[in-house]
């Protein structure tokens, strides 16, 4: 199996992407987090939501848990189960005039939601990808649009046909941690307003997520596809007359 120094090395030669990559795990019940994890209510004095420590990982490079004691988005924090849903989170309330027409769009917005049934977990913890002192059950990579296709052209080297990935335009933590953990398989993610508002995510960012159990087919797949000659920074033709 790849170590995360390894594979931190090897996105990072091939991608060459602006920020860190990110290694995430959800804490289970009773899990210990790290000494020297930062908590956002105990060293920041503040409450934090789930895009804004994975963008503190990616830009300071810090090592974050953050738990329900944590935490201030009731989106995230019922999306990775961190505390039960209310009845505002399915009734459809919550989207209803802002990201749907009517309240019944809004309840199949909110069911299309991939959540951790409460309790499930007790904590995201998240840390730039070399200095990870655990094991991840994904890294989360933030990257250009050219970044993200060459990521996907890797995960197909040896598996060949497409990848499926489902967009919501919210709740992008959702898609980031539950659904690439509940289905195994690397994800194309659509940032969504709250990353991009909170979590500062710009314009021209993507990302892509890759199952640690699939982080070292991936690699290869940087590899192969680089040999056979797709590169990042995109290869363009100059050899033309004007």
């Amino acid at each position: 199996m790849i170590d995360t120094k390894t594979a931190e090395r090897e996105l990072t030669t091939y991608l060459r992407p602006q920020t860190f990559p990110v290694a995430i795990r959800m804490l289970g019940p009773g899990e210990p987090i790290p000494e020297r994890a930062r908590r956002p209510a105990r060293d920041f004095k503040k409450l934090s939501m789930n895009c804004q420590v994975i963008d503190m990982a990616r830009r300071y490079g810090w090592t974050i848990a953050l738990t329900r004691e944590d935490s201030i988005c009731s989106l995230g924090i019922a999306a990775l189960g961190l505390e039960k849903p209310t009845h505002l989170h399915h009734s459809g309330t919550l989207c209803e005039g802002m990201y749907t027409e009517t309240k019944e769009a809004g309840r199949r917005s909110e069911a299309a939601v991939d959540a951790f049934r409460p309790g499930e977990y007790a904590g995201l913890l998240v840390a730039p990808l070399d200095r990870a002192t655990f094991e991840p059950d994904l890294v989360c990579v933030y990257a250009t649009p050219a970044q993200v296709m060459r990521l996907t052209q890797a995960a197909l080297w040896k598996r060949g046909g497409k990848l499926t990935s489902s967009f919501g335009g919210r709740i992008d933590c959702s898609e980031i941690v539950v659904t690439t953990m509940r289905t195994g398989e690397p994800q194309v993610i659509l940032p969504c307003s709250g990353d991009r508002i909170f979590g500062q995510t710009q314009d021209h960012e993507m990302a892509f997520t890759i199952p640690w159990s699939r982080m070292e087919e991936i690699v290869e797949g940087l590899r192969g596809t680089h040999a056979g000659g797709i590169r990042y920074p995109i290869t363009q033709f100059m050899e033309y007359e004007a």
